[in-house]
């Protein structure tokens, strides 16, 4: 379940994607499967060699995007998640989530 996120930031997202860009989106979530985590960041990216490319550097597989809502994804939580935000210098995600301590 994804909340904490406005409908005008989905759709910045959205077209970022849609444009070719790597485009970045944090939100609260809640799975069960990954009990210490309350977010998740969605980076995506509609040309999927730029985006198998631009996961390669973080040692993500092109196997683990997600295809859901015709939006190409990788879905980062965790440690990964805040590694990858501060390399790609994500800061107000970072502040706005509280990700870093």
């Amino acid at each position: 379940m994804a909340f904490g996120i406005k409908r005008d930031e989905l759709q910045s997202w959205k077209e970022k994607v849609n444009q070719n860009q790597i485009a970045f989106l944090t939100h609260y979530w809640i799975d069960e499967r990954f009990p210490d985590c309350n977010t998740v960041t969605k980076v995506g990216c509609k040309d999927l060699q730029k985006l198998f490319e631009w996961g390669q550097r973080y040692g993500l597989k092109k196997e683990w995007v997600d295809y859901r809502w015709d939006f190409p994804h990788f879905d980062l939580v965790g440690e990964r998640q805040l590694k990858v935000l501060k390399a790609e210098n994500q800061w107000e995600q970072i502040e706005r989530f509280k990700l870093d301590g």
